[in-house]
């Protein structure tokens, strides 16, 4: 195998492990009541500054698409994981923020999410393959975000 074969053959991995691994990671989220997309979304937002970003930043960093972030925003804010606030900067938009019931959640979540990832994901790779997959993904995800490698 090489060029064109080594390059297909590295892209059609990536979408048959996210297949693979993103379902079960799903369903065990699922069993503790956390949708895979509300983790998503608690997540960075607890990772913000503030624990809050704008719509607009929180849809470029989940890995939802952004047409799901609003209708994801709704559930997590009906189920009081988490709340819009006025921008003061921009009356246009608005800011979701994590509540303490949601921070909560989310650390509650976090072992089994980890956990999948350790047993589904990370169990599989060594130390350098871990650091080499994050280094070229990250240097393509720089490139396809046009913005500095993810945090």
């Amino acid at each position: 195998m090489g060029g064109d074969a080594d390059r297909v053959s590295a892209w059609a991995v990536l979408l048959r492990v996210h297949a693979a691994v993103v379902p079960k990671l799903e369903r065990a989220l699922a069993a503790e009541g956390m949708p895979l997309a509300w983790y998503d979304v608690l997540l960075e937002l607890n990772a913000a500054p503030d624990r809050r970003l704008r719509m607009s930043e929180l849809g470029a960093r989940v890995v939802l698409s952004r047409e799901r972030v609003s209708r994801v925003v709704d559930e997590l804010e009906h189920a009081e994981l988490v709340r819009r606030e006025p921008n003061p900067d921009d009356k246009r938009s608005r800011f979701a923020v994590v509540t303490a019931q949601g921070r909560a959640r989310l650390r509650a979540a976090a072992p089994t999410y980890l956990s999948g990832v350790e047993r589904h994901y990370t169990s599989h790779l060594g130390e350098d393959e871990m650091r080499v997959i994050a280094t070229a993904l990250g240097r393509v995800l720089e490139a396809e975000e046009g913005r500095g490698l993810p945090r």
